[in-house]
C-alpha cells in the first residue's frame, strides 16, 4: 500500500472509531480502533491511526455532528464532578479525562483522582454520605501490573470513577493513555471556572 493510500486508511479508521467512541460510548481508543477495522471489513493486522489522531477525529465528528446537545451533556458532566470533588474535598481531587478535556458525552464517564495513604478513609466518606459505591482495581498502563483502588458509583445519572492515590501522588500525575504525557489535571476551582465560563458563553 503506498503512503497516501496508507495515511487515507488511517483516516477512515480513526474516523470510524471516532463515532465508536461517541456514539456507542467506547471508552478504550484501542478497542475503538480495532472494531473500527472490523467495521470497515479491513485486517487486523491494518496500520492504525495514533490516539492523538482519534482524539482530533472525536472532536470533528462532535463539531460536526453533536453540537449543543453534546455541550449539554459536557455541563451536566462538569456540575457532577465538581459535587463529587466538594464532598470529597479533604482528598485533594483531581478532575481528569474527557469530562476535563471537552470530548465527553452522556455516556462517558467522570474520571476523578483523589490522594490519601488509605483508601478506607474515602470509602467512609461515602459511608457517612449514605452514597454506595463500588470498589474496584485499575491498571493505569498495561506494563505496570500494580493496580490503583478505587471506587465506581453513580450520581445524578452519571457514573463516576474514584482512583485513590498514595498523598505523594500529587507531585506528578500519571501518562495520559492517548499520549503517554502527563495526564492533565483540574481542582474543585478550576472546574468551577470551567462551569463558569461555559455558563457566560451559553448568556452570551
Amino acid at each position: 500500500m503506498g503512503k497516501r493510500s496508507s495515511q487515507r486508511q488511517k483516516l477512515q479508521i480513526a474516523q470510524k472509531a471516532a463515532s465508536l467512541i461517541v456514539e456507542e460510548g467506547f471508552a478504550d481508543y484501542q478497542l475503538a480502533k480495532r472494531k473500527a477495522c472490523e467495521r470497515l471489513g479491513l485486517s487486523p493486522k491494518s496500520e492504525l491511526p495514533r490516539n492523538q489522531e482519534v482524539e482530533q477525529a472525536v472532536l470533528e465528528y462532535q463539531r460536526l455532528f453533536a453540537g449543543d446537545g453534546q455541550q449539554a451533556e459536557l455541563q451536566h458532566l462538569r456540575r457532577v464532578a465538581l459535587a463529587v470533588m466538594k464532598l470529597l474535598g479533604d482528598f485533594e481531587p483531581r478532575l481528569v479525562g474527557s469530562v476535563l478535556k471537552g470530548t465527553a458525552n452522556a455516556l462517558s464517564d467522570i474520571h476523578l483522582h483523589v490522594f490519601s495513604d488509605d483508601a478506607r478513609s474515602v470509602a467512609i466518606t461515602f459511608l457517612n454520605a449514605e452514597q454506595n459505591y463500588q470498589s474496584i482495581d485499575r491498571r493505569l498502563t498495561e506494563d505496570n501490573p500494580q493496580g490503583i483502588p478505587g471506587f465506581r458509583l453513580l450520581w445524578e445519572g452519571a457514573h463516576v470513577e474514584i482512583l485513590v492515590f498514595p498523598y505523594d501522588g500529587l507531585r506528578a500525575a500519571p501518562p495520559s493513555p492517548v499520549d503517554g504525557k502527563p495526564m492533565r489535571r483540574a481542582n474543585v476551582a478550576e472546574v468551577s471556572a470551567l462551569l463558569e465560563d461555559e455558563s457566560s458563553l451559553h448568556i452570551a
